[in-house]
């Protein structure tokens, strides 16, 4: 601790100084988007992701639109919600025993089912995927169809299957989103891209 540790206002400081100065400068972000990849980097370790981010044009303006209104948040799994920061508005979990009690009936994935249970809160809300790969599926399924339209996407499922597909799918759609390209991904990118627009809207 004495050799290496710094208060935790620092470390964050000189994390977030060190990606600035790593990641492109060149990428078209703007300042605003450029803070929530900054904050999905520093979450991940991994300067590499910065490469991999995705963020639609809309995507700040439109999630901070929402925060400020205090529209629900919605997640797919309580780990993404867990590393959320403090909001004055509802925080939604979408996998929960209540939530996915028809998941043999209906042959769907727990997150699936989860997903379709909190359609209405999704509609005008901001969808946090972190973890499961059906969730978005099960999203886009569910805005194809019109049962829900939310005002921001933000959406890292991980793993090697669907993950890839899922989140092709979804920026083929109109939706503001943020999102990674590609295998990676996880609750911690989820939450930290988030994180920073709770941040930017001043929460």
């Amino acid at each position: 601790m004495q050799r290496y540790a710094l208060p935790a206002e620092e470390i964050e400081r000189r994390s977030l100084a060190m990606v600035e100065a790593a990641i492109p400068s060149c990428s078209g972000w703007t300042s605003e988007a450029r803070e929530v990849v900054k904050r999905m980097v520093y979450a991940a370790g991994d300067l590499a992701i910065a490469g991999l981010a995705r963020v639609h044009p809309d995507a700040v303006e439109a999630g901070l639109q929402a925060v400020r209104a205090r529209a629900p948040l919605v997640c797919d799994v309580r780990m993404v919600a867990a590393g959320l920061r403090a909001y004055e508005g509802a925080v939604h979990v979408a996998v929960g025993p209540t939530r996915t009690a028809n998941v043999g009936e209906e042959q769907l994935t727990r997150a699936a089912a989860g997903i379709v249970s909190v359609a209405s809160e999704l509609d005008g809300g901001i969808a946090i995927i972190g973890n499961a790969p059906t969730a978005l599926l099960m999203l886009l399924d569910l805005m194809d169809e019109g049962r829900c339209t939310p005002a921001l996407i933000v959406a890292t499922p991980v793993g090697f299957v669907a993950a890839v597909e899922a989140k092709q799918e979804l920026m083929r759609r109109s939706a503001p989103y943020v999102t990674i390209e590609g295998t990676r991904g996880g609750s911690a990118l989820a939450a930290a891209g988030m994180n920073a627009l709770l941040i930017l809207s001043g929460q």
